[in-house]
């Protein structure tokens, strides 16, 4: 068994943050997880999958589980639709675009999304209209102290906005080993009316899109916006976007009637985090290795040698400021580990 000690976890994290693991294991199978799960000489245990949800603050007194779990497989199909078995491992973009090779539908809108498809349950990962229990079937999780398999279907997942049991009752139970997903074969519902995914297709003069136009639409439109985390480490959005009642929004539009926003099916309405994190000057602003990205007010940066603690410094200043200008909290859709 192959655990690695002061193991750099900067590569393991789209942030870049160079902390290390006290203990380091890769996992590649099922029956291994068992069996590090067993480990008595690491009670202390951390998971770790794509890295591409979470912001590393200090160095981790414990054993660093790299979830690397993988396979593709149909579970189910007929004439119209196929479900999917994905193990946990499985990187989420590639899996959007092998699912369009195929020619199936309902992950387009979810193109470029960094990250492994295990951890996309526990964040309920959505873009551009769509979210993953749109398509999402069931998961299975290993019980870290039973070692049993269990399924949880989408009702057991309690799916909200970039929320899940996984971030609530479930948080450090269960460990993800794979997803089934309901993709269509046919008569595939497309989704253009959000962002400027119309707009991405009328410039390109796509009069009737396919769901690989939209996937192409919406990887255009992401690079245009969002940094590579290869080049510039990020996660992608750092806050989720706040939703407020409908009483509280009419106090904010009277004041802000320019401001853009989104009303909800529940009389609810939510307005961008990054146009209020622009109307409070700090798009394009850098602090050090810290930073906000230029093109995107959402999008926190590592500039090289950023620490966990100096992007939290900056993540927090901008939800105090944020709160002050317009009385509207702001919160991490990232995981901040401590």
């Amino acid at each position: 068994m192959n655990i690695q000690e002061n193991f750099s976890l900067k590569k393991l994290n789209t942030f870049a943050i160079d902390v290390k693991a006290r203990f380091f294991i890769e996992i590649t199978g099922l029956l291994q997880l068992q069996k590090v799960l067993q480990l008595s000489a690491y009670p202390k245990r951390f998971i770790i999958s794509g890295g591409s949800n979470m912001l590393l603050i200090n160095d981790i007194d414990a054993l660093v589980m790299h979830i690397n779990l993988k396979g593709i497989s149909i579970a189910e199909e007929d004439e119209n639709q196929v479900v999917l078995k994905i193990m946990a491992g499985e990187n989420w973009h590639d899996l959007v675009l092998w699912a369009l090779k195929q020619g199936w539908g309902g992950l387009e809108n979810l193109s470029l999304i960094p990250g492994n498809t295990g951890t996309a349950p526990i964040q309920n990962i959505g873009a551009y209209g769509v979210e993953l229990k749109d398509v999402f079937v069931s998961c299975e999780a290993m019980h870290i102290e039973t070692l049993e398999l269990v399924e949880f279907s989408k009702a057991d997942c309690q799916f909200g906005y970039r929320d899940s049991i996984f971030k609530n009752e479930a948080k450090g139970k269960y460990i993800i080993t794979s997803v089934k997903l309901r993709l269509t074969k046919k008569n595939h519902r497309l989704l253009t009316h959000y962002g400027t995914i119309e707009t991405w297709l009328k410039d390109n003069d796509i009069v009737h899109p396919t769901i690989n136009n939209i996937s192409e639409a919406v990887i255009a439109i992401r690079r245009s916006k969002l940094p590579d985390p290869k080049e510039l480490g990020n996660c992608g959005s750092f806050f989720k976007n706040p939703v407020v009642s409908k009483n509280k929004f009419e106090t904010f539009h009277k004041k802000h009637p320019n401001a853009p926003y989104y009303e909800m099916e529940d009389d609810t309405f939510k307005i961008p985090a990054g146009w209020l994190i622009e109307q409070c000057g700090f798009k394009g602003k850098r602090f050090g290795d810290a930073g906000v990205h230029e093109k995107q007010a959402l999008v926190l940066v590592n500039y090289g040698n950023a620490k966990g603690s100096e992007i939290l410094e900056l993540a927090e200043k901008i939800q105090s400021e944020v709160k002050a200008k317009y009385k509207i909290k702001i919160e991490p859709e990232v995981n901040i580990i401590k």
